[in-house]
């Protein structure tokens, strides 16, 4: 049986949540529910918000494919809080032993919820002192709510633009302590965000009238693709296209550094030989790393250069972004190294063809400029990217790379967040408030954990 992964994010939270003896009958419910197969009662148990995420339907796929992955559960141990928001259980499964993360609301409704292989709790302590005393109070209750359950020498690069100003937030996990840090030019890999950046490339070239949204790539490449398959620009742009998340041949063996050795020898062999589409009509929006590298390289073929010359043109030198990086190589002190959940430094990822996928370092600063950019209407390829391209369900669309959520106001905020082996990232923009929100860490899977703190300073930013 293949490794089970499986997760289920929902952007939006409460600041008030239920008490322990609530998650103690939350979770029984879930898994009496569970494993008889009632799944319509688990999506009653979700908040409205969360409900709107993920409908009726896609829950019952998922745990229905859970069930036919793990089977029943047949014993649950209660392990901790995680980020002092929600209550984390090490779960045994008929065929599978899952950490199980349920957060809920004070009218104890599901609000997030995640499952992954389990791993065992890290070692270190939760830090109990908050240094950010320089920082505004519930800004710095916020973050240190978040971060003190860090692994130690983990940091977050935090920025905050509202209003034409961006404020700067950078800690560090210090022993016991979490303390200020001024990291906004420090260099962290920005993860699956890169996605963003490769659609802005292909709307920079749209809007140059040298492609068009619509096109096929398939003339861009010298040899057919595996049973005349056709894929066009904007479906690998908003995830349409059907291919799956990673191709087949890709070698998952190296997890230090798992997409270094993909070159474009092996993207041809897969395009010609073992290309597939998921053909499901009802699942026509299917997240892929593989269309988002197989964009970059074919926008890079397609003006006979390469990606990166075309990103650094188009992109980094036009919104002045002097610290955003296609490598880790030679950055020395300006890098914050990676660590993995337990806090052990691990190695950055190299990319090569799927650079598009991921392969972009950055700096909050730098960020802050591309976000900021967003705001200004002269900026058409930006505009371009945030145009709805496909709708998920009622309120989750998603335009050219951006995810586009509905914010507890009714406004849309475009989103994107990622991981990679040492890093996760969240990036949020709110166009109609000018406002936005760049979180980037050093630490990796605590998505769930950053993209909530992002959601909080965002209201916190508008209100």
């Amino acid at each position: 049986m293949k490794k089970i992964f499986l997760f289920i994010m929902v952007i939006c939270a409460s600041t008030m949540f239920a008490q322990e003896d609530d998650y103690v009958t939350a979770f029984e419910n879930l898994k009496s529910n569970y494993n008889t197969e009632k799944y319509d009662e688990i999506f009653n148990s979700f908040s409205l918000d969360m409900q709107k995420f993920f409908p009726l339907e896609n829950t019952k796929q998922f745990f229905t494919n859970l069930k036919g992955q793990a089977g029943k559960i047949l014993d649950e141990e209660y392990i901790n809080d995680q980020d002092g928001t929600g209550a984390f259980y090490k779960t045994q499964f008929e065929r599978a032993l899952l950490g199980v993360y349920i957060t809920l609301n004070n009218q104890n409704e599901i609000i997030s919820f995640l499952i992954k292989a389990y791993e065992e709790p890290k070692s270190f302590k939760v830090a109990e002192l908050n240094a950010l005393n320089n920082y505004p109070a519930e800004v710095a209750e916020l973050i240190f709510a978040k971060a003190k359950t860090l692994p130690n020498n983990a940091q977050l690069s935090i920025a905050i633009t509202n209003n034409g100003k961006t404020n700067y937030y950078g800690v560090s996990r210090d022993g016991s302590s979490i303390k200020p840090i001024d990291n906004s030019d420090k260099v962290f890999e920005i993860c699956s965000i890169t996605k963003v950046f490769t659609s802005t490339v292909l709307a920079s070239l749209v809007e140059d009238k040298k492609i068009k949204l619509d096109d096929e790539i398939n003339s861009v490449y010298s040899f057919d693709f595996k049973d005349d398959i056709k894929i066009t620009f904007e479906s690998l742009a908003n995830h349409t296209s059907g291919m799956t998340r990673l191709p087949e041949n890709l070698d998952l063996s190296n997890t230090a550094n798992p997409y270094e050795s993909y070159g474009v020898n092996e993207l041809e062999d897969y395009l010609k030989n073992l290309l597939t589409l998921n053909d499901d009509p009802s699942k026509p929006y299917t997240y892929s790393n593989l269309g988002a590298g197989l964009l970059g390289n074919t926008l890079g073929v397609s003006q006979k250069s390469t990606f990166q010359d075309l990103l650094q043109t188009n992109v980094f030198d036009k919104y002045d972004m002097q610290n955003s990086f296609m490598s880790s190589s030679n950055l020395g002190n300006q890098l914050v190294k990676g660590l993995d959940e337990k806090g052990n430094v691990v190695s950055n990822w190299d990319f090569d063809v799927m650079f598009g996928g991921g392969g972009i370092l950055s700096t909050t600063e730098d960020l802050s400029k591309f976000a900021k950019a967003q705001f200004i209407p002269a900026n058409k390829e930006l505009e371009l990217t945030r145009k709805v391209t496909f709708d998920i369900n009622e309120n989750l669309r998603i335009g050219l790379g951006w995810h586009i959520l509905k914010s507890d106001s009714g406004n849309d905020l475009y989103w994107h967040n990622g991981g990679t082996g040492g890093y996760s990232s969240s990036m949020t923009i709110d166009l109609e408030n000018e406002t936005a929100v760049i979180i980037l860490s050093n630490v990796a899977d605590i998505n769930n954990l950053i993209d909530t703190l992002g959601m909080e300073l965002l209201r916190y930013s508008v209100k």
